[in-house]
């Protein structure tokens, strides 16, 4: 490498690490993939379900070997990785002492990587009720928490030891919309960290408001941004959202009016801007119908949404200049109610998580079409509603 370049990268690196202490640096993103992955699943447990549940997985010829029940624990209805893969977090979204206006749990857990088990480290207060959704702060300091059923979130210390501790910040969200039956008051439905974390976003049904807060990793902080919210069309009810990798646009999926949004995002000021609004059903569908999950690929390419009721998983193209979005198939979802779905990390696969059929669908990713097309289907994890990747031990 010649001499000014290698200045260049050294200055880079140097910019960096004045910028931001050693406990505040975002954790390096991997590049190397595992050989072998353990998939976790979070489902409810008020049936046959008593918790997470695991299955080692080869992308390599897609083997997928069931361990069965690996932590017994209270509906994990979604579950987040430790940037460092050591720790698993799980929202409990309701418990067997559920009442009224008593806060419901987030539970920490660290992943034995050569058997697949998870050890309980503790549960603390989720500060609301209904947590139905977590996530991670880049730095892997602060765990993220949204409360559907009291419509608020909350920032909670996470230890060096994977422990969770004392909240850090917490927001009650006000207001209503247009639904007299589902949007009476708050839901907050999603929280996640922008791509450079700076700020948080959370998606709040009750509101048709995608809130947006400036966030500081060093403290754990919440501070509403300015302007507060980017807003959806009355009654679209905004569930989940996933980043373009370019980081210049959102795509939000409206739960209650089965739409995808396209907003423009200018990481620098953490704004939204709506561009574009479809719908995720094929045109003639008149049943009842709600969106789950979106994701995107990691190359921006593609675009996918879980239809509940119609039971598909609805696959877009994304436009790389305007962030846009063009409609491309819907491939059933292998079972019915599919709550949520992920790519593999290898990107070559994806998982559906049928609830009420209590099946996951594992299809194939076409890598030039993008499409879908199922290879087999999981029977024996009940009710599942969350799926996650950890690379096994010595696999990588």
């Amino acid at each position: 490498m010649p001499r000014l370049r290698w200045f260049r990268v050294l200055a880079v690196a140097a910019a960096f690490a004045a910028g931001c202490s050693t406990g505040d640096r975002l954790f390096a993103q991997q590049p190397t993939l595992a050989q072998e992955y353990w998939v976790y699943f979070g489902t409810y447990t008020r049936g046959a379900s008593k918790g997470i549940y695991a299955y080692r997985f080869r992308p390599s010829g897609a083997s997928l070997t069931p361990h069965g029940l690996v932590a017994e624990t209270s509906s994990p209805s979604f579950l987040a990785v430790h940037p460092n893969g050591r720790f698993l977090y799980a929202a409990n979204e309701s418990e067997p002492d559920n009442i009224p206006g008593k806060p419901n749990s987030v539970s920490a857990f660290a992943i034995d990587a050569a058997t697949g088990k998870l050890q309980l480290l503790n549960k603390v207060s989720s500060r609301g009720q209904g947590p139905c959704h977590v996530s991670i702060d880049k730095t892997g300091k602060t765990l993220l928490v949204a409360n559907y059923g009291s419509g608020s979130v909350a920032a909670i210390a996470i230890g060096a030891d994977g422990r969770l501790g004392e909240s850090t910040a917490f927001d009650q969200h006000q207001g209503k919309s247009v639904d007299p039956n589902r949007q009476t008051g708050p839901h907050a439905h999603f929280i996640l960290p922008s791509p450079d974390n700076r700020f948080v976003l959370t998606a709040d049904l009750g509101l048709d408001q995608v809130l947006v807060y400036r966030f500081d990793p060093r403290t754990g902080s919440l501070v509403p941004n300015k302007p507060a919210f980017g807003r959806l069309r009355p009654g679209s009810g905004p569930r989940h959202l996933a980043f373009n990798p370019n980081g210049k646009y959102a795509y939000v999926n409206g739960e209650m009016s089965s739409t995808i949004s396209t907003f423009a995002y200018e990481p620098s000021k953490g704004t939204l801007t709506e561009i574009q609004t479809l719908s995720t059903l094929p045109q003639g569908f008149t049943g009842n119908n709600s969106t789950a999950e979106v994701q995107v690929d990691k190359a921006g390419r593609f675009l996918y949404v879980s239809n509940r009721g119609h039971n598909s998983i609805a696959q877009f193209s994304i436009d790389a200049h305007s962030g846009k979005l063009t409609a491309v198939a819907h491939v059933a979802s292998g079972g019915r109610t599919p709550r949520f779905f992920t790519l593999d990390p290898t990107g070559g696969y994806l998982l559906a998580g049928n609830q009420d059929s209590s099946t996951v669908g594992v299809f194939n990713v076409d890598p030039s079409s993008g499409k879908p097309s199922l290879r087999q289907t999981l029977t024996d994890v009940p009710e599942p509603v969350s799926i996650v990747f950890v690379p096994v031990s010595g696999s990588r």
